[in-house]
C-alpha cells in the first residue's frame, strides 16, 4: 500500500476543498420514481450495481438486457433478472449478507445517469420468473429492489472519457481479453486460444 502524508480524514476536510453542491444537484433527489425516471429506466439496456459483503468489502458488477429488463413493479420497486453467468453469484451473495444496493443506469450514446439506492431482496416469484424469461428461459432469481433514493448524475465522466465517440476506442487486439487475464490470475497452463473460443461460444450459447 503506497502512502500519503496527510490524507484527508474529514467530512470538513473534505467540503473544505471542495465547497458546498449548487442548490439543483443538491435537492434533485426523491424517494419513489416518477414518470421520467420510469422512462430513463425503460430505455436503459444496462445497469451497474453496488454492494458488499458481511464485512464491508465492496463489489461491482454489470446487468444488461433488452432496454426495459429492469421492471418497475411500483413507484418504489424495481425488479432485476439475475441471467446466466460465471456462478460466482458474488453480488447475489452480498446482497443476502447485507442488502444495501446502489444502482447506475446507462444508456447507449447517452452521457447522462440515473442512480439508485435502496435495499435488495433475492427472488423466485413465479409470476415474475415467467414474465422475465427470454427465449423461453427465465431467469434464475430476480433482484428486487426497494427504494431508498433516486437522482440523476451529470455526463461529466462519460464526456471526458469520450465514452461514446468511436475514435477514442483503442485499437483491435491491444485490449487483454478476459480468457488471458483470468488464465494468468488462476495460473492455469491451458492455452490461451482455446479458453478465448470456449467464451466466445458462451456469448451465443449461454446468454439466457
Amino acid at each position: 500500500m503506497v502512502d500519503f502524508a496527510e490524507p484527508i480524514s474529514s467530512i470538513e476536510q473534505l467540503r473544505g476543498v471542495y465547497g458546498q453542491p449548487r442548490p439543483l444537484p443538491a435537492k434533485a433527489k426523491a424517494d419513489r420514481l416518477d414518470d421520467l425516471c420510469r422512462r430513463f429506466i425503460a430505455l436503459s439496456p444496462f445497469v451497474v450495481i453496488s454492494s458488499a459483503d458481511a464485512e464491508g468489502r465492496q463489489d461491482c458488477s454489470p446487468r444488461g438486457d433488452a432496454p426495459g429488463f429492469v421492471m418497475v413493479l411500483d413507484d418504489r420497486t424495481i425488479a432485476i433478472p439475475d441471467r446466466p453467468g460465471n456462478n460466482k453469484i458474488e453480488n447475489l451473495n452480498n446482497l443476502v449478507a447485507r442488502p444495501n444496493i446502489g444502482l447506475l443506469f446507462v444508456i447507449p450514446g447517452h452521457e447522462e445517469t440515473l442512480r439508485m439506492n435502496g435495499t435488495a431482496r433475492i427472488v423466485r416469484d413465479p409470476e415474475l420468473l415467467a414474465r422475465t424469461a427470454v427465449e423461453g428461459k427465465p431467469p434464475k432469481s430476480l433482484i428486487v429492489v426497494d427504494i431508498a433514493e433516486v437522482y440523476p448524475h451529470c455526463g461529466k465522466a462519460f464526456r471526458r472519457a469520450k465514452l461514446w465517440d468511436e475514435g477514442a476506442r483503442p485499437a483491435s487486439g491491444t485490449v487483454p481479453s478476459l480468457a488471458s487475464i483470468a488464465l494468468k490470475m488462476a495460473g492455469f497452463d491451458e492455452d490461451v486460444n482455446v479458453a478465448e473460443e470456449r467464451t466466445a461460444r458462451s456469448y451465443v450459447t449461454d446468454l439466457y
